[in-house]
């Protein structure tokens, strides 16, 4: 049977309402009281109108009988007034001050709860998602429903209650009339309800094409070098352009079709006014109506119809702050990593034996990476990984870190398996350096001190007078004080890799991992680092991932991957006797060029 369109509105429209109301659900009486707030003094200023109204046939009445206008009603209904407006203008301002006090926290506590899911989702997620959605989620979305909340809300209510209460008085005024204004709203709503529904799906678009541009622009403003140097600026120019040019053609649809309720609400009430004043004129001629009562009719059917009017125009903003509740909720239910074992094990006399018992992994379960793979590291070996791009190299790394955990086999450390472990144990057992170097926004001395907060100046200079980067330290302006910038693009990427290497060197940890660690520093720093890792390392379980393989002659255990499999593994000296596979990628490398 085919699928119904409009069940997936349906279901997103639910998803999104109920994500709402989720998320709200902690600040519900600030809400409730705001509301009650905002009812309250819309009520009351509902009251001006009749109170006008009385005030005009007051006057029309003791002229008409005496000669003179009597001010004593008139000045009892002026108080009265002054009074409402006075009350009214106070309870707007306390939910004022509620909702907008509320606002700043629910989105202070949103970004709080949003940035904390990012550390409890797995590599994988990182692997499949675009930057710019996740960026988009956190700021845009997040700033669409601050907006709402702070705007909209008592808006919508204020609009509602303004519409029953001025329903309710135009009755008791006068039925008939009443009857013609209310005829005129199922018209309007009906001309709103198509233009809206159509414009739902393009906002929905919208928010999801505006995630793709934020990441199109974060990768071209962090790869300008690269773009540069390729002569790629025209592509990326089209590329973007693309992206944008979608952006476009959905925004304007949305915005278009949003914003057609407007002229149809504005037709239909018009007709509205023509009709009452042609048949409140008879009804005031015919002496079944009071002038006075016409004035209040009209000022309540004008009250009326500028929230009819105004919850058209809210229906646009109703659709973009669903469209980002579906978008962080979405977010927020991402699968998180498995939690551990529990009780989980730990190794109580740490020595350093890792073994990979027949492993098994793929990132997509119909094609594996890592196909049967058993490898014994005694404690304290070098152990070098080798292989052409694609042979799952780095792969091996993550199911070490438990970044991602086999399909198939299982890894042990001194004898206890991984997925026994907690993943915080079997990380901190690590240090890595990895080819793609980060740092953030600080000093030197806070970076290099990431991994262990507690270091001293002393032990911080030790680290970094080991990884031979301590001199260009001490030549910054400021020393360990100096600041490196949010992109790390007042050092070089020479120097970046020298500030990773020494913020492992300085945690210390019982085993180290270097992926490609040397890959972005000259000859000579190469030869420091490589003079400190064997210190670091002397003794210590280690893996080392490189394509230079001049790095990687000390070894005490290299393992050759093609294709996931280890075709090879030995020591430097007998993979090259064997004349294979390994010793083909070395020769390619330092061959002799006469």
């Amino acid at each position: 049977m085919r699928a119904n369109p409009n069940d997936k509105k349906v279901k997103n429209i639910r998803n999104a309402l109920r994500a709402m109301f989720k998320s709200l659900k902690p600040f519900r009486f600030r809400i409730i009281f705001s509301i009650v707030c905002a009812i309250t003094a819309t009520i009351l200023t509902l009251l001006s109108p009749k109170i006008l109204g009385n005030i005009t046939n007051s006057a029309v009445a003791s002229i008409s009988e005496t000669g003179k206008l009597d001010l004593n009603p008139i000045k009892q209904s002026a108080i009265q007034l002054i009074i409402i407006y006075f009350i009214a203008s106070c309870l707007s301002y306390v939910q004022s001050l509620v909702l907008s006090n509320m606002t700043a926290y629910y989105t202070k506590s949103l970004r709080a709860q949003l940035i904390d899911k990012i550390t409890k989702l797995p590599v994988s997620y990182f692997d499949n998602h675009r930057f710019g959605d996740t960026l988009s989620i956190v700021s845009n979305d997040v700033d669409v429903i601050a907006q709402s909340l702070s705007e909209e809300l008592v808006e919508i209510i204020t609009n509602l209650t303004t519409i029953i209460g001025c329903l309710i008085m135009m009755i008791i005024i006068s039925p008939p009339l009443a009857i013609v204004a209310i005829v005129v709203v199922p018209l309007a709503m009906l001309a709103v309800s198509k233009t809206t529904k159509k414009a739902q799906s393009y906002f929905a678009s919208q928010r999801t094409i505006l995630g793709k541009l934020n990441s199109h622009i974060e990768e071209d403003y962090s790869g300008q070098i690269i773009i540069k140097s390729n002569s790629h600026e025209e592509k990326s120019f089209e590329e973007f352009k693309a992206v944008n040019d979608n952006l476009y053609e959905d925004s304007w649809k949305a915005q278009f079709l949003g914003s057609l309720a407007f002229p149809f609400v504005h037709f239909f009430t018009n007709l509205g006014y023509v009709a009452i004043c042609i048949i409140g004129g008879n009804l005031v001629f015919s002496g079944k109506l009071l002038i006075g009562n016409i004035q209040a009719f009209i000022q309540y059917l004008s009250r009326f119809n500028q929230p009819i009017t105004s919850i058209s125009q809210i229906i646009v903003t109703i659709q973009q702050t669903l469209a980002a509740f579906e978008r962080i909720d979405n977010y927020l239910n991402e699968p998180e990593e498995s939690p551990d074992l529990s009780p989980s094990k730990e190794i109580q006399d740490f020595k350093g034996a890792v073994e990979f018992h027949d492993v098994s992994f793929g990132y997509n379960k119909d094609k594996k990476v890592i196909k049967h793979f058993s490898a014994k590291i005694n404690p304290g070996e070098q152990v070098a990984i080798v292989g052409p791009t694609g042979a799952g190299k780095t792969t091996l790394i993550n199911l070490l870190m438990r970044f991602y955990d086999p399909d198939s086999g299982y890894i042990t450390i001194d004898g206890v398996p991984t997925k026994e472990m907690k993943r915080k144990d079997v990380r901190n057992l690590f240090g890595m350096v990895l080819q793609d170097t980060w740092l953030f926004s600080g000093t030197v001395k806070e970076n290099l001190s990431y991994g262990k907060t507690d270091a001293t100046l002393s032990d911080i200079k030790k680290a970094a007078k080991n990884a031979g980067i301590n001199h260009l330290i001490e030549a910054m302006p400021k020393g360990y004080n100096s600041q490196i910038s949010e992109d790390s693009d007042n050092i070089s990427a020479g120097e970046k890799q020298l500030l990773t290497i020494s913020r492992a060197m300085l945690k210390n940890p019982p085993m180290m991992i270097l992926d490609e660690a040397t890959s972005n520093v000259d000859t000579r720093a190469e030869q420091l680092i490589q003079e400190a890792f064997n210190k670091l390392t002397r003794g210590r379980t280690s893996f080392v991932i490189a394509h230079r393989l001049s790095t990687i002659r000390n070894a005490n255990l290299i393992l050759v991957l093609k294709e996931g499999n280890i075709i090879e593994q030995g020591t430097h000296d007998e993979l090259l006797k064997k004349n294979g596979f390994y010793a083909e990628l070395y020769n390619s490398q330092f061959t002799d060029i006469e």
